[in-house]
């Protein structure tokens, strides 16, 4: 399998939409809020104010010997994640002067560990690197068991005096990677 790490398209965004509710739904992270998970679906008003990135899964070796299943595969979107270049976007939640963002990164829960959050992640990180950020913070539901260990193999690091409650009965942890 062949994993590419792209800015998503329009004729993607119902689909992203749908695994990023899926995935929190999965996590227990919905709670039953019906307009959160109204704003996760809404990938196309990401899009239009940061950066939204797909991961998508192709077969190896596109040529006449890949399969009809491998095929079948080949495009077959496995999650995304919204890159927020700084604190004036208005995606910024909480971010400090120099900081870019990764919110809402989501991977199909048919699909997680295969690579494709660690991928999303380092895809993140290269393009606050490439903006010239100081740093990229996010925040994570204490149930993101998974993702916090994909973040802490990137470098991040839990920097308890940030966490946040955004709503009364929602803690969310801040992680911090230095660039």
């Amino acid at each position: 399998m062949t994993l590419e790490i792209r800015v998503a398209r329009p004729d993607e965004y119902e689909a992203l939409g749908g695994i990023v509710v899926a995935a929190y739904r999965d996590l227990g992270a919905l709670h039953g809020d019906e307009a959160y998970a109204s704003e996760l679906r809404d990938v196309a008003t990401r899009a239009g104010e940061a950066v939204v990135l797909a991961a998508v899964e192709a077969p190896t070796g596109a040529g006449a010997g890949v399969d009809a299943e491998a095929r079948a595969w080949a495009g077959r979107l496995l999650g995304c994640a919204t890159y927020v270049p700084g604190a004036a976007s208005p995606w910024g939640e909480e971010l400090r002067p120099g900081e870019a963002s990764i919110r809402m990164l989501a991977v199909d829960p048919a699909s997680q560990g295969l690579g494709a959050g660690t991928a999303l992640a380092a895809a993140c990180v290269e393009l606050a690197r490439g903006d010239g950020f100081r740093a990229v913070m996010l925040h994570s539901l204490p149930t993101m068991i998974g993702a916090q260990r994909i973040y802490a193999r990137l470098g991040f690091r839990h920097v308890p005096e940030r966490d946040w409650q955004p709503v009364p009965g929602i803690l969310l942890r801040c992680f911090v990677l230095e660039l």
